[in-house]
């Protein structure tokens, strides 16, 4: 590293600083982004990649209608039967309850792609069951942190952290989330959610199950009474609509033509297709949706709109600054010092593809933003070393989620204190440990030549 490189090191440290201080996290972003770019006396990258990641659908479109279709879920109660239904297999089992939590979590993450959606949608259910068990609330919020945000959406063809690998490999985003990314992302889940649940047996040592003091065990029971199937099945449709459309021939049960969401080009796919059929899956999702629940049908396009300027307000924002936050070390050379260093010693390329996204993860909060502006430091020295970029991009995501989830700041975080009536970094400091231990796994079976 030279030292010319210090004044940007010296800028990245006061924008960490800025928000352990509580310092808007954009702000601080989009600032340190100016700051850095001024020091070579040209802001243009960064104001080009403000304009350019702002009007990009190959972001706002998958982004926006998933959270739009997240809306129209909580609206209709869809998401409410899957739950109800997931969680009706451990309800009268305390024992189970950590780890089952954990897995309902991540299995209603990987339809619905919001972290903060899924939060909603299954706290309501799995909240008195735990309370009913004898769970402090402390214990409650970090197993649904830990399920709702270890990396669920990363199985989904829709999340966006997968076009993002798109955009340079052109590997599908239907592909890497068949074949890329269960592994590590299995793997962190087993991992994370064995250690959680040995340490919620030390946590809870001194506790008793007290399953008849508490008025809402009676209130899960007559929910989990009550299940429409119908209902339950709407979250998987955009799902089953992405997988059944991105196998290959002749295992491809659904063909969408180019001309339902592109002008179709002779010769070549236009690359918006991939990111549009995500948008068309998710209101084929809306219009099931209606059909599922005719009686709430009639605001379910207001609600979807609502979603999807949350979305926007919330998650593009936080792309658009990371991703100019990342121009700006990209364009100062310090992200062409990493790939030197990761040229000139491989075997940390792993380690820094997991961990640095870890780290800005959870420093500005959003797996995405993470993925999308660090990606492209790590593919470069991949190619340059022969490495597969798709993998080492699996990785990038599996590393952004995790620091996601250990970011006092994330949205998921926030909505879990909320549910549980517990402070942010209480949560993140029960959640941290078996995060990291998972990710140590998961290098450790890539380097053995497991994952």
């Amino acid at each position: 590293m030279t030292f010319a490189m210090l004044p940007v090191l010296v800028l990245i440290a006061l924008a960490v600083y800025a928000v352990v201080r509580g310092a808007d996290v954009r702000l601080v972003l989009l600032a340190a982004a100016l700051a850095i770019a001024g020091l070579s006396g040209d802001v243009t990258p960064v104001i080009r990649e403000f304009l350019g990641t702002f009007s990009n659908e190959k972001f706002v479109v998958p982004i926006c209608t998933a959270m739009g279709f997240a809306y129209v879920l909580k609206h209709t109660g869809c998401e409410r039967h899957l739950v109800r239904l997931l969680v009706r297999p451990i309800a009268h089992a305390r024992g189970l309850l950590v780890p089952g939590v954990v897995v309902v979590g991540f299995l209603v993450n990987v339809p619905v792609i919001s972290q903060t959606s899924t939060a909603v949608c299954i706290g309501p259910v799995v909240i008195p069951l735990m309370r009913a068990a004898g769970y402090s609330m402390l214990t409650i919020g970090a197993c649904l942190l830990l399920g709702t945000s270890v990396g669920g959406e990363l199985l989904n063809p829709g999340a966006p952290e997968l076009l993002t690998v798109f955009d340079k490999t052109g590997v599908t985003s239907t592909e890497q989330a068949r074949r890329y990314l269960p592994a590590p992302v299995f793997t962190l889940l087993a991992v994370s959610g064995a250690v959680i649940w040995l340490l919620s047996l030390w946590w809870e040592r001194s506790k008793r199950p007290e399953p008849s003091s508490d008025p809402g065990a009676a209130q899960v029971e007559s929910q989990l009474e009550r299940i429409n199937l119908l209902k339950a099945a709407v979250p998987l449709v955009p799902l089953g609509l992405l997988f059944a459309s991105g196998l290959p021939a002749p295992f491809n049960g659904v063909d969408v033509p180019d001309a339902w969401v592109v002008l179709p080009k002779s010769g070549h796919r236009d690359p918006l297709y991939g990111s549009r059929l995500i948008g068309l899956a998710m209101l084929v999702g809306v219009g099931a949706a209606m059909v599922a629940a005719p009686r709430r049908a009639r605001d379910c396009v207001k609600h979807f709109f609502d979603g999807a300027g949350y979305g926007f307000a919330n998650i593009i924002s936080l792309i658009v600054a990371a991703n100019c936050f990342g121009a700006a070390v990209r364009e100062s050379g310090l992200a062409a010092e990493l790939g030197r260093v990761i040229e000139s010693n491989p075997r940390l390329m792993d380690p820094l593809a997991a961990f640095v996204p870890l780290a800005f993860a959870a420093l500005g909060g959003s797996g995405m933003a993470s993925t999308q502006s660090l990606y492209g430091f790590f593919y470069g020295p991949a190619v340059a070393l022969g490495l597969d970029p798709t993998s080492v991009g699996a990785l990038v995501a599996v590393g952004s989620a995790a620091g996601r989830t250990m970011s006092p700041v994330a949205a998921v975080v926030l909505m879990c204190a909320s549910l549980t009536g517990s402070r942010p970094l209480d949560l993140v400091k029960r959640v941290a440990a078996p995060l990291l231990i998972g990710i140590v796994v998961v290098l450790a079976l890539r380097g053995a030549g497991v994952l």
